[in-house]
C-alpha cells in the first residue's frame, strides 16, 4: 500500500503558493513584511549581535506564520458560514488576537533590542 501523496517538491510548491497568495492579497501580511524589512535594515545598521538576530528571526517567523494561519482560519470559516454566527466570529477574532499578541510582544522585544542602541547614538550626537 502506497501512502505517498506525490513528490515532496509538490508539498513545497503548494506551501510557497500559499505564502505568495497571502503576500499578494493580505494587507496585514504586507505590513508585517515591511516591518520585518525595516528591522533587518536597522539590525544591519546597528550591528546587532548573533543572539539578537536569532531572536528577531524567531519573531519574524512567529508573526508571519500566525498571520498565515489566521488567514487560513478566516477563509475556512467564510467557506462554511454564509451568515453571521457567533462561534465563527469567535474563531476569527481569536485567530486575529493570536497575531496581535505575537506582534505586540515583538514590538516590546524590538524596543529592548534597539532602544539602548538608539540612545547610545543620541548620547554620541549630544556630546
Amino acid at each position: 500500500m502506497n501512502n505517498s501523496k506525490g513528490p515532496l517538491w509538490k508539498s513545497f510548491y503548494h506551501a510557497f503558493c500559499g505564502i505568495k497568495n497571502n503576500v499578494i492579497r493580505e494587507r496585514n501580511l504586507k505590513i508585517h513584511i515591511m516591518i520585518m524589512l525595516i528591522v533587518i535594515l536597522l539590525g544591519s545598521l546597528f550591528k546587532i549581535s548573533a543572539m539578537e538576530w536569532m531572536i528577531c528571526l524567531i519573531l519574524f517567523g512567529l508573526v508571519i506564520s500566525l498571520e498565515l494561519v489566521n488567514t487560513a482560519i478566516e477563509v475556512t470559516v467564510d467557506i462554511y458560514i454564509h451568515e453571521f454566527d457567533e462561534k465563527a466570529k469567535i474563531a476569527k477574532d481569536t485567530a486575529a488576537g493570536a497575531v496581535l499578541v505575537a506582534a505586540f510582544v515583538s514590538i516590546i522585544i524590538g524596543f529592548v533590542i534597539f532602544l539602548p542602541k538608539c540612545l547610545e547614538i543620541v548620547k554620541t550626537i549630544i556630546k
